[in-house]
């Protein structure tokens, strides 16, 4: 079991209650953000839970009152480049990914249930996202907030967010690179409307919920507590998407497959009025705080990981060679300084224009 050092409790709970496999996190003060052993201690428990038949189902959960996890410890990894030493930092990322696809691969064989109760962002998607049920509540929300560390949407989001089925009737490759481009922050109505989420579960009900799934299993929990996320009901605790109000701008600027034709949709979109001037202000408003490089490798990522032959297991490779190349560049030291370190958020990016950026270096990292 991994441990926190102030209490000694570990870091990911890890039970057998009737029919379910727990995985609570429980690292409160980093809201829950995933270390190494932390990925160690999930992978170990969905290897066992995966060939014992007693387990019908997996739930990971949070105790915590606001968040399900806020992503992966990027600190640590940034004082592992920073001294000279970077192996810790990158098998931490190479286990990660290992988890991820473990997560989807346990997926097709049994139900991997993420209950996201408060906020996901980065690596809480990746824990989260690959598996079959993804259930929200209205405290929920999920965001890819990496441009503004120097770095990119990664953990596979780069594959996921580009394949699945939106209420579009199929995947949008524009709406999933709004995301990641801009971190803009989905609530759990457009969690469901992008299909991030599939099951909606009122917060008040959770605890009934997580009841009925060990006593009798994962379906009767759904059927007794999910919500329709059309019923008044549903609207009234989580509104309505505003992604599904954005979608045509959205999908007008930001389905192209490099920065430089974005950004040209973008300057295109305000002066022939496809897109309000607000819709339009606040698009770049999200994207101002971004890495210029960051900016043009996203892009670049998720263009190399949009393919119908690409699978999960490729896309995070690519994650993983373009990623070991921006963890190295001075942008991500600066980023993760001025976020998560100094919180000044006046991180100085180098080059300071997307046109300056080595885009064939990034090509290079990618198949």
């Amino acid at each position: 079991m991994t441990a926190n050092a102030a209490n000694n409790e570990p870091k990911v709970l890890r039970s057998l209650t009737g029919r379910s496999g727990h995985l609570r996190l429980n690292r409160p003060k980093a809201l829950n953000s995933l270390d190494h052993e932390m990925v160690v201690e999930i992978t170990n428990a969905l290897n066992a839970w995966l060939a014992d038949e007693s387990v019908d189902h997996v739930l990971i959960t949070s105790d915590h009152p606001k968040a399900f996890c806020a992503g992966g410890d990027v600190r640590s990894v940034r004082d592992s480049v920073l001294s000279g030493d970077s192996s810790d930092g990158e098998r931490f990322f190479e286990d990660e990914y290992v988890m991820n696809a473990l997560i989807a691969k346990f997926a097709e064989a049994k139900p991997y249930v993420a209950v996201i109760d408060g906020i996901a962002m980065g690596g809480g998607l990746g824990v989260s996202l690959h598996g079959s049920h993804r259930i929200v509540t209205e405290r929920a929300s999920a965001s890819m907030p990496e441009m503004a560390i120097g770095f990119v949407p990664d953990v596979g989001i780069t594959h996921f967010s580009q394949h699945v089925s939106t209420a579009l009737g199929g995947p949008s490759v524009a709406i999933a690179r709004f995301a990641g481009l801009t971190g803009y922050r989905l609530t759990a109505s457009d969690m469901l409307w992008a299909g991030w989420a599939t099951d909606f579960v009122p917060s008040e009900s959770l605890p009934d919920f997580l009841e009925v799934a060990d006593r009798e299993g994962l379906e009767s929990a759904l059927e007794r507590y999910s919500l329709d996320a059309d019923s008044a009901q549903a609207r009234e605790l989580i509104g309505r998407s505003q992604l599904a109000e954005w979608n045509d701008c959205i999908t007008a600027c930001f389905g192209a497959d490099t920065w430089e034709e974005i950004a040209r949709a973008l300057d295109e979109a305000a002066s022939s009025g496809t897109c309000a001037d607000e819709v339009i202000e606040k698009f770049r408003g999200l994207i101002a705080a971004a890495s210029p490089e960051s900016l043009v490798a996203a892009v670049e990522l998720y263009a190399a990981n949009a393919g119908a032959d690409v699978d999960l297991r490729k896309a995070l490779d690519n994650e993983l060679s373009l990623g070991k190349y921006l963890r190295h560049r001075p942008n991500f030291a600066e980023g993760v300084r001025a976020v998560l370190i100094d919180k000044d958020r006046n991180a100085k990016f180098v080059p300071e224009r997307t046109e300056d950026v080595d885009v064939e270096a990034i090509r290079a990292t990618l198949s």
